[in-house]
């Protein structure tokens, strides 16, 4: 297996445990077997939950109730499916999307996708800097200017975290999950919602989501915040940190283990996600706020409208967490990014400081000059962006699984690659009527 294919490597003074290193048990109980596998869902379902989804859930659920859930769910099944094709890539290839487009597509197409790659990477960034930026204001009334100069000590902390080993990341992440989800738990019973109309509209779709203009371009912009182009880079590398058997079986095993992982993980991004959307329908629509779109309108808003007084600070709570999260997981992408497509490696602090600086100067300049108006739309043009990136990272993914020459016995089922084809033109389709929408006006 390449050395690039993990970018922060398990330390050699890391333990063989299951719950400290990548080490797979050799048990024959499918379980303990399967623990060794669970982690990289986790660090992959942190882009799906990321203050990016805030915004598009919370207009959507303001504006429109219920409806959209449909579109968080459908949303989540692609994400499922196109993580599902990454994860299968780096098993079956013991390379990840970027080094496989290297060899593939040479280096010019190699260079082009490799400088999308990093703009979505960037675009990302500035959704986790507002985002961290707001939380910082609405709990300790830092300024915002200050807040996003702020965001750059995470890098401090990624240096800890190269340190300590791959494991120590991954329980990191996941402990801020479990944070986010506790707290949307906790936002859920305090609104009150409509369970059976939520469940009613998360499983039916209502045909006023494809006939109603604004609808439809919050629901686009909700694909573009759910599925990030660059996860699939990155769950095709750290897949290949589990010390599985590299023959045949072993891969098989490793796929299906790393299936429920990913799986598993992004059914708990869903949550997050639905929970944002029907929280601020229960709090808004319900009350007839149908403008509601920005974060920091909505955290004023929640505590009055739930009758309860931590209403809002458990929400910037979960906003801090989850772009901190975020910042984590942009980071190790980034490496994967530069290593497959140029062989590029940096420090990850450097690599962190870079990535972070370019999403802090625009993030300050929109600040000094609009103010807090001028982050809403900075926050859904990052989305615009990313949407836009997307179908550079998912046609090709879709291309290599159902190629036999590189994927071997591994490679896509008919029946998996015309459904992967489907969802590949649907976003590819979709994104382009939501960037005709968004630039073009039409």
């Amino acid at each position: 297996m390449s050395t690039n294919a993990i970018p922060f490597p398990i330390s050699a003074e890391a333990t063989l445990s299951v719950g400290c290193s990548g080490k797979v048990s050799r048990s024959a109980i499918n379980w303990r077997r399967l623990l060794g596998f669970f982690g990289p869902g986790f660090l992959i379902s942190v882009g799906y939950m990321d203050p990016g989804n805030w915004a598009t859930d919370i207009a959507g659920g303001a504006r429109f109730g219920y409806t959209l859930l449909f579109v968080i769910m459908a949303s989540n099944l692609m994400a499922i499916l196109l993580q599902s094709l990454s994860l299968k890539l780096g098993v079956a290839t013991e390379r990840d999307l970027a080094q496989v487009c290297r060899d593939e597509f040479g280096a010019k197409t190699s260079f082009f996708l490799w400088v999308m790659a990093e703009i979505a990477i960037a675009a990302c960034d500035m959704a986790e800097v507002i985002g961290s930026a707001i939380a910082l204001q609405l709990l300790f009334h830092i300024p915002l200017l200050m807040g996003a100069t702020l965001t750059a000590i995470d890098v401090l902390a990624i240096l800890v975290l190269q340190k300590l080993g791959f494991r120590y990341i991954e329980a990191l992440v996941i402990a801020l999950i479990g944070s986010i989800v506790a707290l949307f738990a906790v936002q859920l019973v305090l609104s009150r919602p409509d369970v059976l109309p939520a469940l009613h509209a998360m499983v039916i779709p209502q045909l006023s989501i494809a006939t109603n203009k604004l609808m439809l371009f919050i629901a686009i912009g909700i694909l573009g915040a759910t599925v990030m182009p660059h996860n699939l880079y990155l769950h095709s590398s750290i897949v290949q940190s589990r010390n599985y058997s590299r023959s045949e079986d072993g891969k098989r095993e490793a796929i299906r283990f790393a299936n429920i992982d990913s799986a598993f993980a992004l059914t708990i991004a869903l949550f997050v996600n639905a929970a944002i959307l029907i929280v601020a329908a229960a709090a808004f629509n319900r009350t007839g706020h149908f403008e509601v779109a920005a974060i920091q309108d909505a955290y004023k808003l929640l505590s009055p409208l739930v009758g309860a007084a931590s209403a809002s600070t458990l929400f910037a709570v979960a906003l801090l967490a989850s772009g901190q999260n975020s910042s984590i997981t942009g980071t190790m992408a980034g490496q994967v990014v530069m290593e497959g497509f140029v062989k590029m490696s940096v420090p990850q602090w450097l690599r962190r400081l870079i990535t972070r600086s370019l999403a802090i100067v625009p993030t300050l300049i929109v600040v000094a000059l609009t103010g807090e108006q001028g982050t809403e739309k900075l926050l859904i043009l990052s989305q615009v962006i990313l949407s836009f990136q997307l179908s550079f990272a998912v046609v090709p993914l879709v291309m290599f699984t159902g190629n036999s020459r590189i994927m071997g016995k591994f490679v896509n089922a008919r029946w998996l690659k015309a459904t992967s084809w489907s969802v590949a033109v649907l976003i590819a389709g979709l994104n382009v009527w939501l960037i005709a929408q968004s630039v073009v006006g039409i």
